[in-house]
């Protein structure tokens, strides 16, 4: 509900001594939504409703999303406030991990969890799924970079003449113009990371820069990897504050609000929406939130569901048409 979820939007603030935007990007089931370039129109809003402030704070859950979006947020975010700091409950992976790595302080409780930033690429060079002939299989940076490093290391590959070999047969398997693809948008995000840090990190802290870069893109082995505060802080040097026992409360207290009004536990299934008339039943599901003390935003799934009949095992046989996804201003 608003009421109880600005009521600790509110409490935070005044824990914090800020104004906080909430940004929520759902996972559920089927309707699932990442961080992505429309919203950024929908944080001018909120951010024109709040007006300049000293201290600014994102509370942030995300499973990542398009990779350019976290500077150009950053940057906005940064006309409007001296000192930015993003509140982590839970999840704020690859692409919530470079809008944290643009903050002065990242905020995580017991159970919050950065990811690695490498990126995972797909275009119409990469391989086809065997599965699926339409689809290609995305080719990660860690994938590639870890094959070099097997044959260094596992076979013992050390000359140039061997190394050329390795990286000709990989070229055989997996188009090199893929391998290309993979190699500009790992120096991509390299340098969107950097840029970030070095909005709020002095100049002769540039080794720190490119130390956490490193640890963020090539030395954790799986994409999946889930960082957490501790390592977040001491291993890799991010400039993380552990959330203070009131705080925290209040963060997962919020972070669950956002999860049972979403309903993130629950897949989204058509076949709930249809009674017994076969004609379609239009619908709308919230996949996402902005939301602020004076603002809320919703990003909305709709569509129609038709019943087919039913399969032999007397399971419903559905037709979904998705007719729109987009943010909607509520208020």
């Amino acid at each position: 509900m608003r009421a109880k979820r600005t009521e600790l939007i509110r409490a935070i603030e005044e824990k914090r001594g800020s104004r906080v935007i909430a940004y929520f990007t759902g996972d559920r089931e089927n309707i699932s939504t990442r961080v992505a370039p429309d919203v950024l129109r929908v944080f001018y809003r909120h951010l024109e409703a709040l007006g300049r402030q000293d201290r600014l704070d994102i509370f942030l859950y995300t499973r990542g999303g398009d990779v350019l979006t976290p500077w150009r947020l950053i940057n906005l975010l940064r006309e409007y406030a001296t000192s930015i700091g993003v509140l982590v409950p839970f999840r704020a992976y690859s692409a919530g991990t470079l809008i944290c790595l643009g903050a002065n302080e990242i905020i995580m409780g017991k159970m919050g969890e950065l990811g690695p930033i490498d990126p995972s690429v797909a275009n119409a060079f990469n391989p086809q799924d065997p599965a699926n002939p339409a689809a290609r299989i995305p080719v990660s940076v860690e994938d590639v970079s870890s094959y070099i490093a097997l044959a260094q290391e596992m076979a013992g590959v050390r000359s140039e003449e061997q190394l050329a070999q390795v990286f000709r047969f990989l070229s055989e398997k997996v188009h090199p113009l893929a391998l290309g693809n993979v190699h500009r948008n790992y120096a991509l995000i390299r340098s969107l990371a950097k840029k970030l840090l070095r909005l709020h990190l002095a100049a002769e802290e540039e080794a720190r820069i490119e130390s956490i870069v490193t640890n963020l893109t090539a030395k954790l082995y799986a994409h999946n990897h889930m960082i957490s505060r501790r390592e977040a802080r001491e291993e890799i040097g991010l400039a993380v504050a552990y959330a203070e026992e009131e705080l925290e409360d209040l963060m997962w207290s919020l972070y669950e609000a956002y999860e049972d009004d979403l309903k993130l536990n629950k897949p989204f299934d058509p076949a709930e929406l249809l009674d017994e008339q076969r004609g379609p039943v239009s619908f709308e599901a919230v996949g996402g939130v902005v939301e602020s003390v004076p603002c809320l935003d919703t990003f909305v799934f709709s569509g129609t569901v038709s019943r087919l009949g039913t399969t032999p095992e007397g399971t419903p046989r559905l037709h979904v048409t998705m007719t729109g996804q987009r943010w909607v201003k509520v208020i």
